[in-house]
C-alpha cells in the first residue's frame, strides 16, 4: 500500500434558497422559520473523531499543545547558547525599545549585514508586554520567548499535519517524539536567532510543498522560504531547492498544460519574494539611511569577503556536526543519517506496488537534511546554530526511517526470520529503544539547564541594590552576558580587559535632539571592523565599575601549577575590593568528564568521583566603598 493516500473529495450539496415569487403574487412570502439545530447522532460524532484519528493518529490540537508545552519549557529554562544571540539580536532590540544597548560591527552602517526588520518585529512584540500589568525588562525578555514558542509550535504542527496527510500518521507521531524530547529542539525552538526563524519558515514552506491536497501550493511555499531567507538567514532558502526540482521534474515529464501551470506557480513565488525583498530594503534604508539589502550583504561577507570572512571566528573539523547532532538527537540522528539507505533497501526487498511518483517524492522529502549537512560540513567555520534550519528535516528523515524499519520488523509471516520472533518481544525492544532515547534526551536537557542557567538568574538583586547610571562590568565572562534586559533601567554593561584579543561590541549612539528616531542605527561608528581586530577603546578601568560579573572555578585552583592569567584575576576572592551580591552554581567544564558534561548525572555517592560534575560559581560582585 502506498504511504501517500489518494485524497478524497467531500462534496456538499447545498439546496437552493428557494425561488422568488412574481411581483403580482397576492400572497405574502411565508415567514421565515427559525433555523433548527440539526440533530447529530452520537455515532456520527464518534465516526468524525475516528476519521481524525485515522488521518492524524492524534487530534491536531493535541499535537499543537505537545509542541507548545515543550517549547514553553525551553522559553522558561533554556540558557542562551550563543553570545551572537545576545549581542546581535537582544541588544539591538533593547536599543529600539529602551534607547540604549551594545552594538556589534555587523550593525555599523559601514557594513550593514544585519536586518533591522527582523529586529524591529521582535521589538514590537516586546513592547506589547510593556502595555500589560507588572511589566519590566525581564518580563519583556520572556514574553518574546513565549511568542517564539507559540510561533514555533504552530509551524511544527502544520508540518506534522502535512506529514500525516502525505505520508502516514505513524510517521507523524515519530516526528513529534523526535522533536519534543530532543535537546536540539530545547536549544532552537525559542532562540532569538535568524537560524531559528529560518527553521520556523522552513517548516511552513515544507508543509506547503509536501501537502498536495487542495492543489499544489508552490507559490506559498516559496514565499515562506523567502521570508526565512530575507528576514532571517539567506542561506536557509536553499532548503527549498529539492522541492523546486521536484516541481520542475514533474512539469517536464507532464503535458503542456502542466508545464505552464508549474511555471505560473514558480513565477508567482518569485514575484512574491521580490516584493518581500523590496519591502525589506525600504525598512533597512530607513534605519541605515542608505539603500541596503542586508541579506545580500550577509552572503557577500560570508562568501566573497576579502578580509577573512567567518573563518576569523574559528574553524572546526569536518566531523563537528556529526558529534553535535549525536549529542542533540542521539538515536534519531543515526536514523536520519541512514534513512535513505533504509528506504532504498526496503524498495529493493519488498514487493510493494508503490508508483514511481511515490518513491520519488519520498526521496525528495529526505534530500533537504542530507543536502544541508553536506554543505555545512564542508565549511571550515561551524557553529551549532547553523544546523537549526535542518532540525525538522532531521526529525522527518528519522521518522521515515523508523517507520520503515518497524514495517519490516513487524512482519508476521511465520516463514520469515523476523516473523518467528514473538510479537511481545519485538514490542518490548522497540519500546525500550524509544524510552532510552527519550531518557538520554531529557538527561541532556536537564543537565544543560542545571549547568549553565546561572547567567539568567544572578542579576535579580540589581533591581534593589543597583542605582540609576550604575555600570556592570564584564571581563573574561563577557560572552556570558545575557543582555541588557536583565539590567535595571539606565544601567549599562561595560567591558574590562581580559585575555580575549578579539573585537568586542561598542554602544549604539544615544544622540537624540536633531538626529531623529534611532540615530544610533545610522550615525558613523568608531572602533568597529570586520577583521575581528581588538579595539582598546572598548575597555573601561575596573575602578569605575560599580558591579562586576566573574566566575570562579575552585577545582582548577587546586592544581599546584594554577595561576590566574595577568588580565583575569580572581575577583571573587578579592574580598578587599569586592563583596558578593549573588552567586549561582556553574559547571566547571575543564574539570568535569565528558559524560558528566554531556548528560545530567546525580551527585550520589554510588557515582564514581571521576564521573561527577565539578562546580564553580558565577557571581555578581559589588565594589566596596
Amino acid at each position: 500500500m502506498s504511504p501517500f493516500p489518494i485524497p478524497t473529495e467531500s462534496r456538499f450539496h447545498l439546496n437552493p434558497p428557494g425561488s422568488s415569487k412574481d411581483n403580482d403574487d397576492p400572497m405574502p412570502p411565508p415567514a421565515k422559520e427559525a433555523p433548527k439545530k440539526e440533530f447529530v447522532h452520537p455515532k456520527a460524532k464518534h465516526a468524525k473523531k475516528q476519521a481524525i484519528r485515522d488521518a492524524y493518529a492524534i487530534e491536531p490540537i493535541s499535537a499543537f499543545y505537545i509542541f507548545l508545552g515543550a517549547n514553553l519549557i525551553a522559553a522558561l529554562f533554556a540558557p542562551i547558547q550563543d553570545c551572537d544571540e545576545t549581542f546581535n539580536y537582544w541588544e539591538p532590540t533593547h536599543y529600539l525599545s529602551h534607547g540604549y544597548g551594545l552594538q556589534t560591527w555587523e550593525y555599523s552602517p559601514d557594513y550593514a549585514i544585519r536586518n533591522w526588520l527582523y529586529v524591529a518585529i521582535h521589538a514590537i512584540v516586546g513592547n506589547i508586554r510593556r502595555l500589560l500589568p507588572h511589566s519590566n525588562k525581564v518580563a519583556e525578555f520572556y514574553f518574546v520567548r513565549y511568542v517564539l514558542a507559540f510561533v514555533c509550535a504552530l509551524s511544527q504542527t502544520l508540518m506534522w499535519r502535512a506529514v500525516c496527510l502525505a505520508l502516514n500518521p505513524r510517521i507523524g507521531l515519530f516526528f513529534i517524539v523526535a522533536l519534543v524530547f530532543s535537546p536540539g529542539n530545547f536549544h532552537s525552538s525559542t532562540a532569538y536567532l535568524p537560524s531559528s526563524f529560518a527553521m520556523y519558515m522552513g517548516m511552513l514552506g515544507a508543509a506547503a510543498f509536501i501537502n498536495w491536497r487542495g492543489g499544489l501550493k508552490t507559490s506559498m511555499a516559496m514565499f515562506y522560504f523567502a521570508i526565512g531567507g530575507v528576514l532571517g538567514w539567506p542561506f536557509a532558502a536553499a532548503l527549498c531547492a529539492p522541492f523546486l526540482l521536484e516541481e520542475v521534474f514533474f512539469a517536464l515529464v507532464g503535458d503542456k498544460d502542466r508545464f505552464f501551470e508549474a511555471a505560473h506557480r514558480v513565477v508567482r513565488g518569485v514575484v512574491a519574494a521580490g516584493l518581500l525583498v523590496f519591502g525589506d530594503l525600504l525598512v533597512n534604508t530607513f534605519f541605515y539611511r542608505k539603500v541596503e539589502i542586508a541579506s545580500w550583504n550577509i552572503v557577500k561577507y560570508n562568501i566573497f569577503s576579502k578580509t577573512g570572512g567567518p573563518e576569523l571566528y574559528g574553524t572546526e573539523p569536518w566531523d563537528f556536526y556529526l558529534k553535535n547532532l549525536t549529542l542533540n538527537f542521539n538515536i534519531w540522528f543515526v536514523l536520519a543519517l541512514f534513512s535513505l539507505p533504509i528506504l532504498l533497501l526496503q524498495k529493493l526487498l519488498s514487493k510493494s506496488a508503490d508508483t514511481f511518483q511515490t518513491g520519488f517524492r519520498t526521496v525528495v522529502f529526505l534530500t533537504p537534511f542530507y543536502m544541508w549537512l553536506a554543505i555545512f560540513s564542508l565549511q571550515p567555520h561551524k557553529e551549532e546554530r547553523f544546523m537549526y534550519p535542518a532540525y525538522p528535516f532531521l526529525a522527518l528523515n528519522a521518522a521515515l526511517a523508523i517507520h520503515t524499519l518497524l514495517a519490516a520488523f513487524g512482519n508476521a509471516d511465520p516463514k520469515s526470520l523476523v516473523g518467528k520472533i514473538p510479537a511481545k518481544f519485538k514490542l518490548g525492544v522497540v519500546a525500550l529503544g524509544l524510552l532510552l532515547s527519550t531518557a538520554i534526551g531529557l538527561a541532556r536537557i536537564y543537565g544543560l539547564y542545571t549547568a549553565y542557567s546561572a547567567p539568567l538568574s544572578i542579576y535579580k538583586p540589581l533591581f534593589e541594590a543597583g542605582g540609576e547610571g550604575d555600570t556592570v562590568c564584564f571581563g573574561k565572562d563577557w560572552y556570558r552576558f545575557p543582555s541588557s534586559y536583565f539590567l535595571p533601567r539606565d544601567m549599562h554593561a561595560k567591558f574590562i580587559r581580559s585575555e580575549f584579543r578579539g573585537l568586542l561590541p561598542g554602544e549604539f549612539s544615544e544622540a537624540g535632539t536633531g538626529f531623529g528616531l534611532f540615530s544610533g542605527t545610522w550615525l558613523p561608528t568608531s572602533g568597529l571592523n570586520d577583521r575581528n581586530e581588538e579595539d582598546p577603546g572598548k575597555y573601561v578601568d575596573p575602578k569605575t565599575c560599580v558591579f562586576l560579573v566573574d566566575t570562579q572555578f575552585p577545582e582548577q585552583q587546586k592544581d599546584l601549577d594554577w595561576k590566574a592569567p595577568p588580565n583575569e584575576p580572581d575577583f571573587v576572592a578579592d574580598t578587599e575590593h569586592w563583596e558578593i551580591v549573588n552567586c549561582e552554581k556553574f559547571l566547571d567544564p575543564a574539570s568535569t568528564s565528558f559524560l558528566a558534561r554531556a548528560l545530567w548525572l546525580p551527585d550520589w555517592e554510588i557515582i564514581p568521583e571521576k564521573f561527577r560534575r565539578k562546580w564553580g560559581r558565577h557571581c555578581l560582585l559589588k565594589r566596596k566603598q
